[in-house]
């Protein structure tokens, strides 16, 4: 009887030689390649780092990679100390073979040595994998015309504490050497650096999309060494596309299994005597819903009517899938796997089942839904008189979309109970909303566009900004209103386990960019609290420009902090910036948001509609779970931007090239980043190109404006340029632009300017937009 080491026997297996590419390398970092000098500095050993970090000699943080440029990441610091909470580390050698999110050791670098946020965009396009003369001048680049104001912390990273390598989508740039057996591959994640790996497929796999592993980084390799995984399918392909942008954001969206499926109700349901008795029949209300078009899983809708002594009654009814899914069982812990449901262009990636998110949970017309209501006693100034909480029954009469929900109230012949409803609504709306801001909320903005596709081929026939109508808003402020009171009763029940959300206020330094912009206009930014922001947003009008104060609340929105999940009995620190409340959750989309299951689960416990059990009342349990639902929701913001942004791309692939107003949204050493209004488009627009005389470029950062040879481009100057897609690079399509006016003299070739492609949409279907 033999015995093999599973390379020797893979090896052996003369028939699937592929399979050889699919083993690891050896994964010792210290094994390095043949031949090549050192270029990296060692990694100090895990004892002797814990040692260091315990005496502050180094400190030990996650390392973030920067997305415009390879050569500068941020290091997170781990702990409470706000100083040198971020640092920087600039340039190859202090980056050390760090790979983004590893947790890695960095020791801070003498005062003279700290260096500012780079301003300049380089990305990693080098062919020749070990030029390290080409990366040290890119690093003089970054060294130039530092700005002693902006001077950060800045360390180098002296070791690895934690790998968090994963599985990387992208694809092979295959070897100019004829029979090489070593390429290069290409992370679509710009962030993650480019991965040696050796294979003899490189001819069937160019053009594919793959995934890669990492095995190690050795000190005298330019890039990391890896191993292919997986071939995904052809590049461009929109279910390959699909595919890569799901797993590059970590989306769980394999089909449901069958231990999820047993748990869901048999059909044909219907609502039983048993649910009736503990609820509140609720079906003689004219209640409706109002949402976008196409909407299957309804999860509120709203009731409005006047009742004997003269006040008024509003009603939220949201859909009550926690009866549906009950703690502890499979489709409950894939729910909260999944965390919330994400919306691309042409697909949705459902929470929870089918059964429950489109029929049985959702609030649709002219059936019977079992609810949960926040029904309030008003007065004809908005103001609650009475609160009550209730698990109910109701039949919605009518499902309307924003559009049909706006023609009711403007009409001037329907009088039907459902438009005399929504006219009454929206009155009290508009007051709710006059308090709300009164009180220092803010009205934000972010270019929102929307895709019309071919009903055949589902490729985007069409692309344009989203309007929002006042039924937008009317729907908007009622949400926001149940979240609030739904938030102070679960926290009155159970002060410590509470599943709030927060909105952190920014750091002042977050603003720079935004005060420094308005002031270039002649207009005053006052940034000391929430309501200063609101007042002098509000007053950042110009006659001449009506666009700006558009253009100065979506800078505003890119200076504001995450909102948050967070446990109330882990925490001190409720506000939520953004609407100017001192308290806060999410309890009207549980369809689509497994942080509303557990409000729901919560509520039920304070009213007595249902028991308690043991995880709601663990806090560090449910700190857990708020952190890998902020994880989801960020994931999912990131991947619905993507979505965007690569049907973006199809739709300019039969367009030719196209003429379009612009504005610059930022200035760079060697770039603008400029945003097309009609499209909802946003990108950097480059000033250099390889192989082309590089025009003379002066950028001044507190102005802040880029001066190309001698025409001035300042934050907000409106633009013309040329769009085209440019699919030269497979795996990083991009649009590219020619500058058109103002014309830069002595620059006839018209340089090619280009953008990358990156709509700030998040496409989802959901309506209430301030609720971060």
């Amino acid at each position: 009887m033999c015995a093999f080491v599973g390379e020797e026997y893979i090896k052996s297996l003369t028939a699937n030689p592929e399979l050889v590419d699919r083993l690891a390398c050896v994964s010792d970092e210290g094994k390095e390649i043949e031949g090549g000098k050192i270029i990296f500095p060692e990694h100090i050993p895990l004892s002797k780092l814990q040692q260091g970090i315990k005496s502050g000699i180094y400190l030990q943080g996650t390392y973030r990679a920067n997305r415009e440029n390879y050569l500068e990441a941020t290091v997170w610091v781990h702990g409470d100390a706000e100083e040198n909470k971020e640092i920087i580390v600039q340039g190859l050698k202090h980056l050390n073979r760090a790979i983004h999110e590893d947790v890695v050791a960095v020791e801070l670098l003498a005062k003279d040595e700290w260096v500012a946020p780079s301003s300049v965009v380089l990305q990693d396009d080098g062919q020749n994998e070990e030029n390290i003369e080409n990366e040290e001048e890119k690093e003089n680049i970054l060294k130039t015309s530092i700005n002693k104001d902006m001077l950060r912390p800045t360390g180098r990273v002296v070791g690895i504490i934690k790998r968090n390598w994963r599985p990387y989508c992208g694809m092979l740039s295959k070897s100019q050497i004829k029979e090489a057996r070593r390429h290069l591959f290409t992370p679509a994640d710009r962030r993650i650096p480019r991965i040696r790996i050796e294979t003899r497929q490189a001819d069937t796999l160019e053009g594919q999309r793959i995934i890669v592993a990492i095995d190690g980084w050795p000190r005298n390799s330019r890039y990391p060494n890896g191993h292919f995984v997986k071939n995904l399918g052809s590049a461009g392909d929109k279910e390959t596309e699909t595919e890569v942008l799901l797993l590059e954001h970590d989306v769980p969206h394999q089909a449901f299994s069958q231990a999820v499926l047993s748990f869901l109700p048999k059909m044909p349901w219907s609502i039983t005597e048993e649910d009736m008795k503990h609820r509140e029949d609720l079906r003689h209300l004219s209640v409706c819903s109002v949402d976008p078009p196409g909407c299957t899983d309804i999860d509120d809708a709203l009731h409005y009517r006047e009742i004997e002594n003269g006040n008024l009654e509003v009603g939220v009814h949201i859909a009550d899938v926690s009866h549906f899914i009950r703690p502890g069982n499979a489709l409950d812990e894939e729910s909260v796997k999944r965390g919330t449901t994400v919306y691309l262009c042409e697909k949705r990636i459902d929470m929870v089942p089918e059964l429950l998110s489109s029929n049985l949970c959702s609030l649709r017309s002219n059936v019977d839904r079992l609810a949960f209501s926040c029904i309030w006693e008003m007065n004809h100034k908005a103001e609650i008189l009475k609160t009550r909480f209730t698990k109910s029954i109701i039949n919605s009469k009518a499902s309307l979309t924003y559009a049909e929900a706006q023609m009711r109230i403007d009409s001037a012949t329907m009088n039907d109970d459902i438009t005399t409803s929504l006219r009454g609504l929206n009155k009290l709306a508009k007051i709710l909303k006059k308090k709300r801001i009164d009180n220092g909320a803010l009205t934000l903005a972010s270019p929102e566009v929307r895709f019309h596709m071919d009903s055949e081929t589902h490729d985007p026939i069409d692309l344009q900004t989203k309007e929002l109508k006042e039924t937008n808003s009317m729907v908007e402020e009622f949400m926001l209103l149940a979240n609030i009171s739904v938030a102070q009763k679960i926290y009155d029940e159970f002060p410590e386990f509470a599943l709030l959300r927060k909105h952190p206020a920014p750091p002042p330094s977050n603003y720079d960019i935004l005060v420094k912009a308005a002031k270039s206009k002649n207009l005053e930014i006052k940034t000391d609290s929430a309501k200063a922001l609101a007042e002098s947003l509000d007053k950042a009008e110009s006659p001449t420009f009506p666009y700006l104060n558009t253009l100065l609340r979506i800078l505003t929105t890119r200076c504001m902090m995450q909102a948050v999940y967070f446990c109330s009995g882990m925490d001190n620190d409720f506000h939520h910036y953004g609407l100017a409340s001192p308290i806060y959750t999410h309890f009207t989309s549980p369809i689509r948001r497994y942080a509303d299951i557990i409000v729901h689960r919560l509520l039920a416990v304070a009213i007595g509609a249902d028991s308690t059990y043991p995880e709601l009342t663990d806090k560090h349990k449910l700190a857990e779970m708020c952190k890998n639902l902020n994880y989801r929701h960020k994931m999912a913001q990131y991947a619905q931007r993507a979505s965007v942004a690569f049907h973006t791309q199809l739709f300019f692939k039969t367009k030719g090239v196209v003429n379009e107003d612009a504005y610059i949204l930022f200035v760079r050493k060697n770039a603008v980043v400029v945003l097309i209004p009609k499209y909802g488009l946003e990108g950097t627009v480059f000033f250099e190109e390889k192989d082309k005389p590089t025009p003379k470029l002066e950028y001044n950062s507190e102005v802040p404006s880029l001066t190309v040879e001698d025409t001035t481009l300042h934050v907000f100057d409106k633009v013309k340029v040329n769009i085209m897609l440019d699919d030269s690079n497979i795996q990083h399509q991009k649009m590219r632009m020619v500058l058109v006016e103002p014309k830069i003299l002595g620059n006839d070739t018209r340089a090619s300017l280009s953008v990358e492609a990156s709509s700030k949409d998040e496409p989802k279907k959901k309506k209430k937009k301030l609720q971060k």
